[in-house]
């Protein structure tokens, strides 16, 4: 700007609406102290947002924060009289920040914290330990990067945790699964380090580990110590070995899907303690052997769907061909004679000819941790899993 008037006259102006904007907020009047405290935080925020579809940040104006789209105002557990800002649901806004730093966790009453389906990025914060009355952190279908915020394993208050669909990576720490959680959805990352060994119980009722890299053996503790799981969802990882036989005490589950693994060896018959289950997927493993008559028979009656697809089974019993001819058993790509839609045999025999790797206390496969008791112990042979012999 050559001209030394128009200069003068534009600073002027910048000037006087700086002191206008900054009279205007020391002007604001909020219904309570702690929404005063919290302003600042949330207008730091909005500067950070450089897309907002929705125009969802139009509405962030003036000291009547309660009003402000996204942000939910109710009375804080210490003091009854007090307003404050207790909840964040920001799901579907498709806003855009680099980081949530310095906002989630300046929000020191924040109860439940919603953000799915937004592009927001960065590492999760590690003070957000300090919010004491926390207890559903929702950041699933964003762009976090990281190791597992680890920052949540202290959070005792913590019942519901949903990261999904993100960028995290690394291992799980332990003592997550032990915690007061009745949520832990974790799927869609690209975690790969082996699941841990835990000790003790888990109150973890719905539980997702799908479409990341875990591998190793699915660890027996995890399993065992989660008797309350009504879901259990590890479907498309690289776990390898043989199922635990533990996995007949998951008997309040209605889902079970541990397809697109490396699992291998026979069925275990606790599975016909699986009372409830209503869904069962071992599809695209290295299952092999006989599916075993004993489930197909105890569990007909509850069972929607049964999928053995992509193995390497070769045996069905007059119980589980019931369940394929009502379409609940899917048995298509195995290497089961006579029946329609196997594997060459060509395929079969390349696969039964390598060495196989056999389950350590494969005794342990024919544990029936419900104790059916009419089953005798000689009876119960008959519906053991066999191994297969090369077709």
């Amino acid at each position: 700007m050559k001209n030394p008037l128009l200069l003068a006259i534009f600073l002027v102006g910048a000037i006087a609406l700086r002191d206008t904007q900054s009279w205007e907020e020391e002007r604001l009047t909020f219904t309570d102290k702690r929404l005063e405290v919290v302003y600042p935080v949330i207008q730091g925020f909005k500067s950070l947002i450089t897309l907002d579809p929705f125009k969802v940040t139009q509405t962030w104006i003036g000291s009547d924060i309660c009003s402000y789209r996204g942000f939910h105002c109710d009375n804080p557990p210490d003091n009854k009289t007090a307003v404050t800002v207790a909840s964040i649901d920001f799901n579907g806004f498709q806003l855009f920040a680099p980081s949530i730093e310095g906002f989630i966790d300046q929000l020191p009453d924040l109860a439940l914290f919603h953000v799915n389906s937004n592009n927001f990025g960065g590492t999760v914060p590690s003070k957000i330990v300090n919010l004491k009355y926390l207890y559903e952190l929702d950041i699933s279908n964003n762009r976090f990067t990281g190791q597992f915020p680890t920052a949540v394993v202290g959070m005792p208050g913590l019942t519901f945790l949903d990261i999904r669909f993100n960028s995290f990576s690394g291992s799980i720490p332990p003592q997550i699964f032990g915690q007061n959680l009745d949520v832990l959805f974790l799927n869609d990352n690209t975690f790969t380090a082996s699941l841990p060994e835990i000790p003790g119980d888990s109150h973890i009722l719905f539980l997702t580990l799908a479409d990341n890299k875990f591998n190793g053996p699915l660890p027996r503790s995890i399993i065992k110590s989660m008797t309350t799981l009504t879901e259990v969802l590890f479907l498309n990882n690289d776990f390898t070995g043989c199922i635990p036989s533990e996995i007949g005490l998951l008997m309040g589950a209605s889902v079970i899907d541990i397809g697109g693994n490396k699992l291998t060896g026979p069925l275990p018959l606790s599975l016909m303690c699986l009372k409830k289950v209503e869904h069962l997927n071992f599809a695209r493993n290295l299952l092999f052997g006989a599916i075993p008559e004993a489930v197909c028979m105890l569990l007909r009656d509850n069972l929607v769907n049964l999928s053995l697809s992509d193995n390497y089974f070769t045996h069905v019993g007059p119980w589980c061909k019931i369940l394929v001819e009502r379409g609940v058993l899917d048995v298509r790509n195995n290497c089961i004679p006579f029946f329609p839609g196997q594997r060459s045999i060509e395929e079969c025999t390349e696969f039964f000819v390598k060495p196989k790797y056999y389950c350590p206390h494969a005794w342990f496969h024919s544990f029936l941790p419900c104790g059916y008791s009419h089953i005798s112990s000689s009876s119960s042979s008959a519906f053991m899993p066999m191994v297969a012999p090369s077709p």
